[in-house]
């Protein structure tokens, strides 16, 4: 008989190792193309192993920090997969949510579903999980809903849904610091308001923020908060910057290492600046930082999930660092590549003055597009794969600004790296402005488009030829993603006329 009183969950999108490669979660945030839904599932999310109570071997990192600080202050709580949740309904009497993008109103969900007009396949199957027997039977049983997460914010643009479902109370920011005390007023049935955003004064401190007590998706272990580079779009500026102490990372990645997790995955907004003072890299704190997760890893991956760009030209060009972390720690045994995600945003020098200028310090803004081709070509010689974010309709973007990022795309074709494009979304700064939609998009949007899907194809196919999936159990895996991208180079072939017809509609 289960035993948890508060039970933490989502949907299969988020709740997936992603066959242990973090670029094919993108995929979830798009709608079914070119395949059935269940085999883009499949490729996109498979299941995650779990024990027979339901609970999974790994799990997002998030949730695994929210599990850990409510284990910590004494509750019967825990993670469950969300196809075993019926397990739990005797005894639970809290059901925590938790995702990225609830609504595919975030990056890149929301342009895929502009496009496309196809909902994205998180969304579906985001309302499934909250429409199954099981959810719905917790709610006719009194289960207190309570939402979190870094999509939180996207409740607020469907009331209906929060109606609908119940859902008692969506939490909005770093939560370690008032999830019990919320927790404690659910479970005596005291009213709970229905929305809670924590600020920057509410942030936890480093001693208020627990080690997981289980794994984390494909060994994910943060290693700081927030970012002093301010960009005005971005919420995660608006946290206080920390940073987590060794000892502590140590002992999450050896939490890992015994849940059968092979390598470590760095977690911050820029993990060059692990230990900086501002914006000037610490060579001695990271090369000690990887030299820790090497030596508790063995010949396992290490992986880094973002990067500023900035950061990867200083860093290099002053220390010879990138150079140093890559062939004399990282790229040994059989990790031949890293995958890594950064954001390009504008090439325009006008609007990077305007809306990220601390984006390229310590450059003056005014060298942006410089800047990005000197990080992508010392990335390429150190086989580090950039997935890069472009960002179409900023507030105050003019047609010159797309034409200036479309010749700094021109410029990055040597370079092995996909690009994503994205429609503006309001967040962070600009959270009270407009979103980018259908009747703002200009020819120029649509070269720029065009453009990035060529050249994501071209790399991709390059990548799966001498990099992805090289495991033998991988090969379904690795032909299935071969196949979609010659569906998406013919899609390609015959997408400007329609892109042409849309603008038109």
């Amino acid at each position: 008989m289960s035993k948890y009183e508060i039970v933490l969950t989502t949907d299969r999108t988020m709740m997936s190792n992603h066959h242990g490669r973090e670029f094919l979660g993108f995929l979830a945030t798009g709608p079914a193309l070119g395949l059935p839904e269940k085999l883009w599932l499949w490729l996109a999310a498979p299941k995650v192993r779990v024990d027979e109570e339901g609970k999974p071997v790994e799990a997002p990192y998030g949730m695994r920090k929210v599990e850990a600080k409510l284990i910590e202050a004494g509750f019967e709580a825990a993670i469950i997969d969300p196809d075993y949740i019926h397990k739990h309904l005797d005894s639970m009497k809290i059901l925590m949510l938790g995702h990225h993008d609830y609504f595919a109103y975030g990056p890149p969900s929301s342009e895929w579903w502009m496009i496309t007009g196809k909902e994205p396949i998180n969304r579906v199957l985001f309302r499934k999980l909250m429409e199954s027997p099981s959810v719905k039977m917790a709610k006719e049983k009194g289960v207190k809903i309570i939402a979190g997460g870094p999509g939180a914010w996207q409740w607020l643009w469907e009331l209906e849904y929060w109606r609908k479902w119940g859902v008692d109370l969506v939490i909005d920011g770093e939560v370690e610091k008032v999830i019990v005390e919320i927790v404690e007023k659910a479970l005596a049935d005291e009213p709970l308001p229905d929305y809670i955003y924590v600020g920057p004064y509410d942030s936890p401190s480093i001693e208020e923020i627990p080690v997981i007590k289980s794994a984390s998706v494909n060994g994910l272990v943060e290693i700081m908060r927030g970012c002093p580079r301010g960009c005005r779009f971005c919420p995660v500026t608006l946290r206080p910057l920390k940073f987590i102490p060794p000892d502590i990372i140590a002992k999450e990645i050896k939490v890992n290492l015994k849940a059968g997790i092979k390598g470590v995955l760095f977690h911050s907004e820029d993990v060059l600046l692990y230990g900086a003072e501002g914006v000037e890299p610490n060579p001695e704190a990271l090369v000690k930082l990887h030299n820790l997760a090497r030596e508790l890893a063995g010949e396992g991956p290490i992986g880094w999930s973002h990067l500023t760009l900035s950061t990867v030209k200083y860093a290099e060009e002053k220390y010879g660092l990138i150079s140093k972390l890559m062939k004399d720690i990282i790229l040994i045994g059989n990790q031949e590549f890293m995958g890594v995600q950064v954001g390009i945003e504008t090439g325009s020098p006008r609007l990077a003055k305007i809306v990220m200028p601390g984006k390229a310090a310590p450059y003056p803004p005014g060298k942006w597009p410089e800047i990005v081709e000197d990080a992508f070509a010392i990335m390429h010689e150190n086989h580090i794969v950039p997935a890069a974010t472009i960002i179409l309709g900023i507030p105050g973007e003019t047609r010159d600004d797309v034409v200036k990022t479309a010749e700094l795309i021109d410029k990055l074709k040597p370079y092995r790296s996909l690009i994503v494009p994205m429609f503006f979304v309001p967040m962070g700064a600009l959270r009270h402005r407009d979103w980018f939609r259908k009747k703002h998009v200009k020819p120029e949007h649509v070269d720029v488009l065009l453009k990035t899907l060529n050249h994501s194809i071209y790399w991709a196919e390059e990548m799966m030829s001498k990099f992805y999936l090289k495991e033998p159990s991988k090969f379904p895996v690795k032909l299935l993603i071969k196949l979609f991208i010659r569906y998406v180079r013919y899609r390609v072939e015959k997408l400007k006329p329609q892109l042409e017809e849309w603008l038109k509609g």
